[in-house]
């Protein structure tokens, strides 16, 4: 399927207010609206799918897929007032969407930020405080995390930092190295003497993410060759060896209508992207063509199916994107 296929879901979902999965934490009686509480990030059903979504549109627009109301639409989300409100409902809640909100809105920021158009400049500069406040977020936060969390959903940590790398390293283009600093150690502390890692326990049923393979995905992103290979030689000694175990074939679905088994489908694609950028990286046919398999068996459920789909999944396809030709 042709990425401009995904157009009209993503448009769809980033205009449609209800239905709402609130995450929201109440310090007293309150009656929301999604509109109102997130002027920019309101569709899609909650924020962070809210956030990566436009990601996806932003992305396709960059690609030189246009759809008729794209940019309208865009303009309506991504200006300056409505960039306040959401700085506003942030400012009463410091804990929200962390960490895959948090890295998902800097993928946003870095991907509109990176993209010579003048409706783009617009975008980017309302979406800088946003960005900014985010970013000191993650500094703040990241020295004090002893342990990642290492769910296969929202909570991983590994991902999220990957969702944030793109914007540190523009940051530390730009003379502000501080993010890309706390990324860089929280990995290493983290992640940087594990070995022996068994991925036969993977997935959880509700996974929409490998663990595994987002830690990998992060640590090729920070580690130059050949410490990454002699990292993850450790890390996954199977795959030195020739094993893919559990990631050898895609997971089989279940009930789309149900959001949280419609994760398996996000997991199939997540898992196609970091396979296809390992295969790349290590010159591995067996990873690409686990790539191949576990994209295909994602990308036939991005659209046409149910809306607890359809609000998010076209964004994880564009992260795999190309690993299917």
């Amino acid at each position: 399927m042709h990425a401009a296929a995904y157009l009209p879901a993503i448009m769809d979902a980033l205009g449609r207010e209800y239905p709402h999965g609130w995450r929201h934490s109440a310090a007293g009686p309150v009656v929301l609206e999604p509109r109102r509480a997130h002027p920019a990030f309101h569709g899609c059903y909650d924020w962070h799918s809210a956030v990566h979504m436009h990601w996806a549109l932003v992305r396709l627009l960059r690609d030189g897929t246009d759809a008729p109301g794209a940019r309208a639409l865009l303009d309506d989300h991504l200006n300056p007032d409505a960039i306040a409100g959401e700085l506003a409902y942030l400012a009463a809640d410091p804990l929200f969407e962390r960490p895959y909100g948090w890295g998902w809105a800097l993928e946003l920021a870095e991907e509109v930020t990176g993209w010579d158009d003048p409706d783009a400049t617009r975008w980017a500069a309302a979406l800088r405080p946003l960005a900014d406040l985010l970013a000191a977020r993650f500094v703040g936060w990241l020295p004090g995390m002893a342990r990642p969390v290492r769910a296969g959903m929202h909570l991983n940590s590994a991902f999220g930092l990957t969702r944030a790398l793109r914007w540190a390293r523009r940051s530390e283009r730009d003379g502000d190295p501080a993010l890309l600093a706390a990324v860089t150690d929280a990995a290493s502390r983290w992640y940087g003497t594990d070995a022996g890692y068994d991925n036969r326990w993977e997935p959880d049923g509700w996974d929409f993410l490998s663990p595994g393979l987002a830690e990998a995905d992060l640590m090729a992103g920070l580690l130059p060759s050949p410490r990454f290979e002699e990292w993850l030689d450790a890390f996954l000694p199977s795959l030195a060896a020739g094993e893919l175990g559990a990631w050898a074939e895609p997971v089989a679905g279940g009930d789309r209508s149900d959001g949280q088994v419609a994760h398996l489908d996000g997991l199939n694609l997540h898992r196609a992207g970091v396979l296809g950028r390992l295969g790349a990286r290590l010159g591995r046919d067996d990873l690409r063509e686990a790539a191949r398999r576990h994209a295909a068996a994602g990308l036939e459920h991005v659209v046409g199916g149910d809306y607890m789909s359809e609000h998010w999944l076209a964004s994880f396809a564009l992260l795999a994107h190309g690993v299917a030709d």
